[in-house]
């Protein structure tokens, strides 16, 4: 029995060891298994890897072949000027190529570097930073400008913020004499005027201060397109011909000082935010009262030289100045005219432009030498008769403003009976070809006045006398 046992016990050892070694075998196998399954993984990896970098992968879609190109070379000639073997692009030299100053070109440095705040902007932060900046949808791009203008990047954007970023433009556009403490008091009070323009509703907790929402944000930039646009092409190579960047060249007598001017080169700037670009090349002063006098014939004489688009600008009794924008010539009319081209502005205390809503065509007005009461003689824009956005009369010495549905303006000035002090008209010099350029007429404007007046007293619509 115990030969017998023995022999069982042996014959069972022999069998555990076999069964442990077929376990240790198929172990061995599933591992040899597992890694020729990794292996081929990894082969397969090689022409199906993800992306290292699935943003760039996204954002390349948003540009054309040769776009990206374009890109890259751009990349690799800044790269080499922050001597960095083509690996990343500097501060010092992103600034320096966009021309964009201050904190905001800091700022616009930190998001396009995707807030690394590493100092170095790779190839892949420029696609991805361009795709939503420049090609994303309009949310996204708003979205992008509201944080760069946040310059602090304290997800607060208060008026500090947005007096820095105003200061970064006027430095980028303008040359100008600066104090000690920076600006001129002369182009602080300027910048005063597009901040007053500025709405800030949001509560800052722990702060007595208040920041702008985003929809707040969206209303300041749609009552000053020109900062809009600057601010929206801060990528774009800088001798392109950026949007925001014109600024008109303002022609005018030598017997006209720039010190008795009404429009200053930011105010020019402000106002061509809502123009075409070939539109704010070139003004040319056409009429001034404290020149020509406080005459509205003197006026339409003079504007008669040209048949283009004007801007015509008041200063009140009251210290306001605002005016509007005529897409059409200053024409005799009976009743209201223009197209949707004409729009209002103001320029101080505070800088804002209101273009047509289309609630109506009740655009510009052109009244000269009639006698009805229901066709107020004098130029004017929105509104209705004797109810207009903005009227002269044809004294010249005394008009009005009220709020009006045409442009969803409100008065213009303190009160909305207004007396000018001075009142400055620029003809635009449009460069280029002119889509739907009005007819030029022969004669002057007073000339055809008188052609048409002779055929009113045909028929005992006009007054009796000149």
């Amino acid at each position: 029995m115990a030969l017998n046992g023995s022999v069982e016990e042996s014959g069972l050892g022999n069998s555990r060891n076999q069964a442990g070694k077929g376990r240790e075998w198929e172990r061995k196998a599933k591992r040899k298994r597992k890694g020729k399954r990794k292996q081929g993984e990894a082969i397969m990896g090689n022409a199906q890897s993800p992306s290292p970098d699935p943003p760039l992968d996204a954002a390349s879609l948003a540009f054309s072949k040769q776009e990206l190109e374009d890109l890259r070379s751009l990349f690799v000639s800044l790269a080499a000027q922050s001597g960095s073997n083509c690996k990343f692009v500097s501060q010092p030299v992103f600034q320096a190529y966009f021309r964009v100053p201050g904190p905001l070109g800091a700022r616009m440095f930190q998001l396009a570097a995707r807030k690394r705040n590493d100092g170095m902007l790779t190839f892949e932060d420029l696609v991805v930073t361009k795709a939503t900046y420049e090609k994303g949808a309009r949310d996204e791009i708003e979205e992008f400008i509201y944080q760069l203008c946040d310059v602090t990047g304290d997800s607060i954007l208060g008026r500090s913020d947005i007096e820095a970023v105003l200061k970064s433009i006027h430095e980028a556009l303008f040359s100008t004499e600066s104090d000690d403490n920076g600006l001129s008091s002369q182009h602080q009070d300027i910048l005063e005027v597009f901040i007053n323009a500025a709405i800030f509703s949001e509560k800052v907790e722990g702060s007595a201060g208040e920041s702008m929402s985003l929809a707040d944000f969206r209303s300041w930039c749609s009552l000053l397109p020109s900062a809009r646009k600057f601010l929206g092409s801060l990528l774009t190579p800088p001798d392109s011909g950026r949007p925001g960047y014109q600024v008109p060249c303002l022609q005018h007598p030598e017997n006209v000082s720039s010190d008795m001017l009404l429009l200053w080169n930011e105010y020019a700037w402000h106002i061509g935010g809502a123009l075409s670009q070939n539109e704010v090349e070139e003004w040319k002063l056409l009429y001034h009262s404290a020149v020509n006098g406080l005459s509205f014939s003197t006026f339409l004489g003079n504007i008669s030289n040209g048949d283009g688009p004007t801007v015509l600008i008041i200063k009140d009794t009251e210290g306001y100045v605002y005016g509007g924008y005529a897409s059409q010539p200053w024409e005799r009319q009976s009743d209201f005219y223009g197209d949707m081209k004409s729009f209002l502005f103001q320029l101080y205390p505070k800088a804002s432009i209101f273009r047509p809503t289309g609630a109506n065509n009740n655009l510009q007005w052109c009244a000269v030498n009639f006698s009805s009461d229901s066709i107020p003689n004098g130029i004017g824009f929105g509104g209705r008769a004797n109810h207009f956005g903005l009227f002269l009369s044809a004294n010249f010495d005394k008009g009005h403003t009220f709020s009006c549905t045409t442009f969803n303006s409100p008065c213009l000035s303190k009160t909305s009976k207004i007396h000018p002090e001075t009142i400055e008209c620029w003809g635009v010099l449009a460069k280029g070809p002119q889509n739907g350029k009005p007819e030029v007429l022969k004669g002057t404007v007073l000339e055809r006045f008188k052609e048409d007046r002779n055929m009113l007293k045909m028929v005992g619509l006009a007054n009796s006398s000149d």
